[in-house]
């Protein structure tokens, strides 16, 4: 009895490990997300958002993540642009310890399209 105790009880703990790592992935990819679309904006200096690399790592704080790599060049012309934003995130998991997590996300602006809508 006590032997099946243990084994449900690892069971258990290795389950809730992973629900742990699944959710903190899932508040990663949102920071990426909100992280890209941010700098997207401020890739156009027009549009008064600010500088990309401060505005993708003020929204990705805000949803608990720090950025790692931006690659949100400013551009006054009225091109498409496509910025990719990478993030990371440590969290402690039972079982594993303390683990970054990490996300990307791409974002597209287009300034004809913000001007003309």
């Amino acid at each position: 009895m006590a032997f099946l105790t243990g084994v449900v009880g690892a069971a258990l703990l290795a389950l809730g490990s992973l629900v742990a790592l699944y959710g903190a992935r899932i508040q990663v990819a949102t920071a990426a997300d909100a992280a890209a679309l941010a700098a997207a904006v401020a890739t156009y200096p027009p549009a008064g958002a600010g500088d990309p690399l401060e505005e993708a790592a003020r929204f990705a704080a805000s949803n608990g993540a720090s950025i790692e790599e931006c690659r949100c060049p400013v551009d006054v012309t009225m091109s498409v642009r496509v910025v990719e934003v990478f993030v990371v995130r440590k969290v402690t998991v039972p079982l594993f310890g303390e683990m970054s997590v990490r996300a990307g996300a791409r974002a597209e602006f287009d300034p004809a399209a913000w001007l003309n809508g």
